[in-house]
């Protein structure tokens, strides 16, 4: 025993007129680890607790994440309180830390800052639509260096949070669901346009998705090359892309099936053809 006691008042080294013995340093590691443990374990009961009544996701995330950062500094003053090691000792240290890190993690710390102020201000949110360019998707997560976005294909693609504040975003999602989409198609010529207004009216009308406030509408929009020209607009409460398409599949599937009863043909492209001159049809004849 006493050579156990020994070693663990073996001093390691000195800060100052304090001085760490290993007895000490095993007594914060424990301290630490048995601190991380139940900072982990309190933060996945308090994600579960407000999950459960059914608090925002984003505040939900926010909360837990303000809760472990805290967490974990505290932890970390009480553990060199413990050692009597003061703060300003590591002044000169922290500040040589933050000069290399400002030079060499710019871009890191960009990304931390940036995801900091998408979970605070909140200008796109878990479960929004994105489109930026040729991508599109679904939010799942936000977190402090990235966010997590589920492309229309179920590949899952990470967007570095500042490329979010910088650049143009279209958030189909972030005042409400309330989305317009149309169908456009072109009418053969001589068609009865009164006719054809109304059976485009009334496939908007049987669709159960189609809202009727705000009301549909059909514009004769153009004299086509080959056609005449009609757009059916509709309102749709959407969740994403996917649901827009169907909804557009389904209106023209509708539509062609009362064109069909009704005799109305959907215009495909024409061409006339004039010559000059005179034509001469030579025959030959075989054997």
């Amino acid at each position: 025993m006493e050579a156990i006691e020994k070693i663990m008042n073996t001093t390691l080294f000195s800060v100052g007129e304090n001085s760490l013995t290993l007895g000490q340093l095993l007594s914060v590691a424990f301290f630490v680890a048995l601190g991380c443990f139940v900072l982990i374990w309190s933060g996945r009961l308090l994600r579960r607790r407000l999950t459960s009544k059914r608090v925002n996701a984003d505040v939900v995330q926010i909360l837990s994440r303000a809760y472990l950062i805290v967490g974990f500094v505290v932890l970390a003053v009480m553990a060199l309180d413990f050692l009597g090691i003061p703060l300003a000792a590591f002044a000169f240290i922290s500040g040589a830390i933050a000069i290399g890190v400002g030079f060499g993690a710019q871009n890191i710390i960009n990304n931390f800052i940036s995801g900091w102020i998408l979970m605070w201000e909140r200008p796109i949110r878990i479960g929004d639509f994105l489109e930026m360019g040729e991508v599109r998707g679904t939010v799942e997560s936000i977190n402090t260096r990235s966010t997590c976005i589920r492309r229309v294909d179920g590949v899952h693609l990470l967007v570095p949070n500042s490329y979010l504040l910088e650049n143009t975003v279209t958030n189909w999602t972030l005042i409400d669901r309330l989305v317009r989409t149309s169908v456009r198609l072109g009418v053969a010529y001589g068609s009865d346009v009164a006719r054809v207004t109304e059976l485009l009216k009334q496939a908007a009308e049987e669709h159960k998705d189609v809202l009727k406030d705000p009301g549909y509408s059909v514009i004769f929009d153009d004299f086509g090359d080959s056609a005449l020209i009609f757009e059916l607009n509709v309102w749709v409460y959407a969740t994403a892309e996917r649901s827009l398409r169907i909804i557009r599949s389904d209106l023209r599937y509708r539509i062609d099936a009362l064109f069909h009863e009704n005799d109305v043909v959907i215009a495909f492209p024409q061409r006339d053809v004039h010559l000059d001159g005179r034509l001469v049809l030579e025959q030959s004849s075989v054997g």
